[in-house]
Order: structure tokens, then sequence, then C-alpha cells
């Protein structure tokens, strides 16, 4: 090779690694430059109001007493996925995290705890195990407490259940489902209560929009009971009915059209100008 060739290429090196020491120095400055942003980011969304911190609702918890009775109700009657499940919860750090406004509650009131409903995770005399089930745009969580000796899934938890639930009652609350707008709503009801009878889930009762006395005029009212017809404003197009889960839960099934369907577009698009990003 001659001298100029040899020239020629070692200033073609020189300019590839002056362009390439140029890259990565650009490289890092750009990276830095969105490290920053980024910071600086996260620094203004941690000022921003509450709510603007939140990215929606994660999950609905729910207590229940037969674990597995609530499990097939909600994946298989209900088409719920499964997504995971943890169990055998206990010791300190996980009964301070749930129990502790109630331990303190017990104390104030000079009882013992499990007298109040609060289960012994710290020395595992009790134990929690929990299922989430998700739906198209919640997450529900299945959770059990149950002595310690009672096997994962158990059918015995360790408080025993409340009776006469009424949506009345103050803190109580519902999980509420959105039936398709294509869907016969008397129909679903219809379907979802001999779906549950048939699985012997007997407590999966809906209610119907006429007054009934007794179980059997609630049985033979007609399928046009099923549904609650809402028209005036500012609820007209909500379709509704109150049911009763297996473990004796509240639940809504509804539909939203029409008028009552857009307030709630031009609410979310309302929040969604209104948060930081």
């Amino acid at each position: 090779m001659t001298d100029a060739a040899h020239n020629a290429t070692d200033m073609d090196r020189r300019a590839l690694l002056q362009t390439a020491g140029a890259a990565v120095i650009t490289g890092l400055v750009a990276g830095t430059t969105i490290d920053a942003r980024a910071a600086t980011q996260d620094a203004q969304r941690d000022e921003a109001p509450l709510g603007a911190r939140l990215q929606g609702v994660q999950h609905f918890g729910l207590t229940v007493q037969n674990m597995e009775r609530a499990y097939q109700f909600y994946t298989e009657v209900l088409g719920g996925t499964e997504v995971f499940r943890h169990g055998d919860f206990q010791g300190d750090e996980v009964q301070n995290t749930l129990l502790a406004d109630q331990e303190i509650d017990a104390n104030a009131r000079g009882v013992n705890p499990r007298t109040i409903g609060v289960p012994d995770l710290r020395s595992g005399a009790q134990r929690l195990d929990v299922r989430f089930i998700q739906f198209d745009n919640m997450v529900l969580e299945l959770l059990q407490y149950r002595e310690a000796e009672q096997p994962i899934g158990s059918a015995k938890s360790f408080a025993e259940p409340l009776e006469h639930m009424s949506p009345a009652f103050p803190r109580m609350m519902h999980i509420c489902f959105y039936v398709r707008d294509d869907v016969d709503f008397n129909k679903f009801i219809a379907d979802l209560e001999a779906e549950s009878a048939r699985r012997g889930m007997t407590q999966v009762r809906a209610n119907r929009t006429i007054r009934v006395m007794t179980e059997t005029e609630r049985k033979a009212a007609p399928r046009s009971a099923n549904t609650n017809r809402v028209t005036a404003e500012p609820s007209n197009g909500w379709e509704l009915i109150y049911c009763k889960g297996p473990e004796g839960e509240q639940l809504e099934f509804v539909k939203a059209l029409g008028p009552v369907k857009q307030r709630f577009s031009e609410a979310l698009a309302k929040r969604q100008q209104k948060i930081v990003r």
C-alpha cells in the first residue's frame, strides 16, 4: 500500500472515530436531558393535586365467607379471569398494614380485638388468602380471613358473616357490573338467577321493580320487572337492578344508554383534561 493510501486510510479512521465520539457525546447529552426532563416531570407530578396523581380505580375488595363459592361465581358465572392468587398471609407487617386502625379501636374500648372481628395474623392464629379476578375495566379482589387450621379455599371464615346487609346502611358498599349495550337486560337477570340456582347459589336473587312480599311472589313476577328503566333527567338512559351475590354481598347491574352515557363520557373527558401530564 502506498504512503498516500496509508494517509487516506488513517484520515478515514480518524473521521470515523470523531463521528462516533460525537454521536456518543450527543447521546449522553440527550440522555441527560431526557433524564432531567423526566425528573422535573416527576417533581411536578408530586406537587400536583391528589386527584392528578391517581390513574383510576385498580380494584374493589370483597371479604368472603366461602372462597371457593365466591370464586366460582365471579369466574364461572360472571366470566371474570383470575389474575393470580396468594395466600397464608401472616405476621407483624401484614397485621399492621391491614388492621392497625382496628387494633387501636379495640385498645381504646378496652376489649380483645378478636371480639370485634379483628383476626390475629400477627401470631399466625388466623391467615389471609386473596385472589384477584380481572373484568374488562375493573379488578375484583376476593379476601378470606380463616383460622390457621382451615385449608386454603375453605368454606369457613374467621368471622361470622353479617346478616341483613341492607344497602341503606352507612358504609355499605356495592359492586356494579356494566351490562353491554346490545344485551337484553331482562333476560340477562333471568339467566343470572337460573345459572346461579343451578350451582346451588340460592342467595343470588335480583330485586323486581314491582312490589313483592314473598320469595314466591318475587319468582312469579313478570320478566319485564327485572329492569328499572329511568327516563327522568339527568339519569335518562340508565337501566338497573340490585341483586344479592352468593356471599350476601350487594351487587348492581346497569346499562348506561343515550343521554346518561353521554354525560359519563363528557365527565371523563373533563377529568382527563384536568390531569397534569
